[in-house]
């Protein structure tokens, strides 16, 4: 197998007159999405980039220095994140983001002592597909309040037609960056969508530029530090709506981890370990709810620079990670973030919640999941219905179970009861390809 050409190894410093254009390369790439997730559901931004620069450091400490990956804003949360803050507003939504990143810490521990075929016979594609597809279809609703407009207080649709098109020339923008454009430009879609529907709305009168020209150039983000803030309060609806939406994200970061050792040539689930990767992506989300911040997670966009630069250097990571914390500190960058309308976040929104829907699409079809077999019929409506239906389950008079949540818990459960377990992995080639990564000769590490 010919070997491709790497730019700069995981350990290598990067020319100094360099570093920096390369660290801004990751920050732009991950900068859209990361600040996109608190700006949906009420959160800092300024927080949020400041706990994925700290977050990421602390990956890439817990990995010892062996894994190029960048952690950002998960999406997977948006949801369980909104329903959170109605019930406890930010300080409750900390409580649920520590507990989800307490998820991942004890699933490190059991794949460190017993491997990883249990997280794999518990979340196969028949179960990890639709609840993907929830994830992004639940939202559809707030992608088109966002865009048309709908006032809460008013109760309907204000001006929606001048919001709604403003929203899709927003979406034209970002669809014709994502098909057309390429190189680094291909790598920044939302940004690109963002910035020119921001143009847009601004010349139609949706902006208001005065916050950004009256806040500081430096200034203390908005944290939200338990016992500092707040005084933690323990909610187990939050925690029933939060922490088994991290059994759907952990499957999506075994696959980030698969690409991204493809991409850079070592197996990273050998060494330093699948358990250390999981266990980096569990500290980061903790540091996230000690601050304020959404939970985190690694981020495919920054695995797509590492594929076309060739430059897997974890000090250029780094590098974005300590930029990020930089920017949180800068006021006008929360302010201009603020300031942007919702029908231009609408309408970037509409494609970025349709595209987590297609991922779980995506997911059955590469696995060839039967639907002539009843059993996966019915594990896969049930979660559909269930999770997009908004059903919910009540405990007592504190503890409620949302749709996202109890869609993701009847899967696992009509996955184990229901006969021929076997039909629900379809061609078994998520798990294939773990098995040969896991399995696979380490030279390359060995050489390193």
């Amino acid at each position: 197998m010919t070997v491709k050409t790497k730019e700069l190894d995981i350990q290598e410093l990067p020319p100094k007159e360099k570093w920096l254009i390369l660290s801004l390369q990751h920050l732009f790439a991950m900068f859209g999405a990361t600040i996109l997730v608190p700006v949906l559901t009420g959160l800092s931004p300024a927080v949020a980039l400041v706990s994925s620069g700290l977050g990421t450091l602390a990956y890439l400490v817990i990995t010892k220095g062996q894994i190029p990956a960048y952690l950002g804003s998960s999406f997977a949360f948006i949801a369980p994140l909104i329903a959170a803050m109605s019930i406890g507003g930010p300080e409750g939504v900390m409580i649920g983001t520590f507990v989800a990143g307490l998820v991942y810490g004890a699933t490190a521990v059991l794949i460190r002592f017993t491997g990883v075929g249990w997280l794999m016979k518990l979340l196969p594609p028949v179960v990890v597909g639709p609840v993907i597809m929830v994830i992004g279809l639940a939202l559809a609703g707030t992608a088109i309040d966002m865009a048309m407009n709908y006032d809460d207080s008013a109760g309907e649709y204000v001006n929606p037609m001048l919001h709604f098109s403003v929203a899709l020339a927003t979406l034209a923008i970002t669809i014709i960056a994502m098909a057309f454009f390429r190189g680094f430009f291909n790598l920044v879609p939302i940004l690109i969508g963002i910035v020119g529907g921001y143009s847009i709305a601004a010349a139609a009168g949706l902006v208001e530029f005065q916050q950004v020209v009256d806040a500081p150039w430096l200034q203390i983000p908005d944290f939200v530090i338990p016992f500092a803030t707040f005084t933690p309060e323990w909610s187990w609806s939050i925690i029933f709506i939060m922490a088994p939406i991290a059994l759907v994200t952990l499957a999506e970061h075994i696959g980030d981890q698969m690409v991204l050792s493809k991409v850079a040539e070592r197996n990273f689930l050998k060494r330093p370990g699948l358990h250390r990767s999981i266990m980096g992506d569990g500290a980061a989300t903790v540091i996230a709810s000690l601050i304020g911040g959404p939970p985190n997670t690694t981020y495919g966009e920054n695995i797509g620079v590492l594929a076309i630069t060739r430059v897997f250097s974890v000090y250029v990571v780094g590098g974005a990670a300590v930029l990020a914390v930089l920017f949180g500190f800068i006021g006008k960058v929360e302010a201009l973030i603020a300031s942007i309308p919702g029908a231009v976040m609408g309408g970037v929104s509409i494609l970025l919640f349709g595209v987590i829907a297609a991922n779980g699409v995506r997911m059955l079809i590469e696995n060839e999941i039967d639907f002539g077999e009843t059993r996966n019929l019915v594990i896969a409506s049930t979660i559909l219905i269930i999770g997009i239906g908004g059903a919910f389950v009540e405990l007592g008079e504190v503890v409620e179970i949302p749709g996202m949540a109890l869609a993701a818990i009847i899967g696992i459960i009509l996955n184990f009861i229901l006969p021929d377990r076997h039909l629900g992995y379809g061609n078994n080639r998520m798990f294939d390809d773990m098995n040969e990564q896991m399995d696979e000769n380490d030279g390359n590490d060995r050489a390193a």
